[in-house]
């Protein structure tokens, strides 16, 4: 494995509101929301991170960082005599700048300070809001042996797909001579085609940048109207220095959506599951809780991803997600659904009259998303909306048609949510 790993500061691009993500990034930022049950996205390119040999993490916050911040507190520690660290960077007003974060570049700059002061070779900047499994190691391998000035980690992309992505024109050698972010225009996308494959002829970024550092720094502070990575940053890169496209062909998932969120952590509870999480010698990292066993009684599961801690009773759960401390009651059906659980029990102090947190007696939830800590009372119906379906009713919300009951709501017994 290189050594040029050792020499590397990662930096994880943690601001941005995560719109999108709405409502999940109503109480956290994007890279805290909860993913496969019991994981966090930045678990992620951190755990990417650590099985790469990168040991200087630094991850760049901004919006609704509290629980970020208490997680990876929680969760990364080094031992005494090994020098790395995983470090929060907040967007802060200084003497010289009261804005916060205007872009993921801009993010950057304001922190070369303490970027310079890793005294790195290398800097490697993530984003926060994907599910794959990359060896960092093989693309500064790669970014060395062309004496790289940028390296960009590319993947193929459909061409049906070429519209949502930033399309790099790389050539045979590797080199990208062009960028254009989510052309729309036939014409456009055929000046861009790099690969001789009619399904996937094009190459998107992953938004992955490896920069020597000395050129990061000149490039950020000779534009200090460049913004963002791709549009600004790699597209005025492509012209004064080498940038060479990566080229990353295993599972890459973005987390952008309440759409993809969804579709993607039903995925992981299939048995052809596109992600693995059970791979023992790159393994995804993350807070380890000491919660009991879950207990399940007299039910019936069919694909379900069950974290620890949860208690489910005479209930039928398919196609469905259970993150930590999930309870669900007798004779409820979870179909097609993400419950993420909760922060804690709640048995022991509730009054006499209250609605005990989780999923209540003799439930339908299906296609929903429950965020933590959501109390939902006996007889309560959710059934998904047609796709395209936009709807903000304060206890609950629709997105592309996915319900989603946002944190620490509760629904009295017998709410119907569903279609007309």
């Amino acid at each position: 494995m290189s050594t040029i790993t050792e020499d590397t500061l990662a930096v994880i691009l943690g601001g941005g509101r995560g719109a999108r993500l709405y409502p999940l990034t109503k109480p956290r930022s994007k890279p805290a929301v909860p993913i496969a049950g019991k994981y966090r996205l930045i678990d992620v390119p951190i755990s990417n991170c650590i099985n790469s040999r990168i040991y200087r993490i630094a991850v760049l916050t901004q919006f609704h960082s509290v629980s970020l911040h208490r997680h990876i507190t929680n969760t990364y520690h080094f031992d005494t005599f090994h020098g790395g660290w995983v470090q929060i960077l907040a967007a802060e007003q200084t003497l010289q700048s009261d804005d916060w974060y205007q872009g993921t570049a801009d993010a950057v700059r304001k922190q070369l300070r303490e970027i310079q002061t890793a005294d790195a070779s290398h800097v490697l900047i993530l984003a926060s809001d994907h599910i794959y499994r990359m060896d960092y190691a093989a693309m500064a391998e790669f970014h060395v042996a062309r004496n790289a000035d940028i390296t960009v980690a590319v993947q193929p992309v459909h061409k049906k797909d070429a519209s949502r992505f930033g399309i790099l024109k790389v050539a045979e050698d590797g080199r990208i001579s062009a960028f254009v972010e989510k052309p729309k225009e036939a014409a456009v996308q055929a000046q861009f085609v790099s690969r001789n494959d009619p399904e996937k002829p094009f190459l998107g970024s992953m938004g992955n940048y490896l920069f020597k550092t000395d050129v990061l720094i000149d490039l950020l502070t000779s534009h200090p109207d460049h913004n963002d990575f791709g549009t600004d940053v790699i597209s005025n890169g492509i012209g004064t220095h080498a940038v060479y496209g990566y080229n990353f062909e295993g599972y890459w998932q973005d987390i952008g959506t309440i759409r993809s969120y969804y579709e993607t952590n039903l995925e992981l509870a299939t048995e052809k599951s596109p992600f693995n999480f059970y791979d023992p010698e790159l393994p995804i990292y993350t807070n380890r809780p000491i919660l009991p066993s879950s207990l399940v009684v007299d039910s019936k599961l069919k694909d379900v991803l069950i974290s620890d801690g949860c208690r489910v009773q005479k209930a039928e759960i398919t196609n469905s997600v259970l993150g930590l401390r999930s309870v669900v009651g007798a004779g409820s059906k979870v179909i097609n659904s993400i419950v993420l659980g909760g922060d804690y029990y709640d048995g022991a102090t509730l009054r006499h009259d209250a609605i005990p947190m989780g999923v209540g007696a003799n439930c339908h939830i299906e296609g929903a998303i429950l965020d933590k800590n959501v109390r939902i009372g006996d007889g309560v119906i959710i059934k998904p909306f047609p796709r395209g379906t936009d709807i903000d009713a304060g206890s609950w919300v629709v997105q592309d048609g996915i319900v989603v009951i946002p944190k620490d709501v509760t629904l009295m017994p017998r709410t119907k949510i569903a279609p007309e």
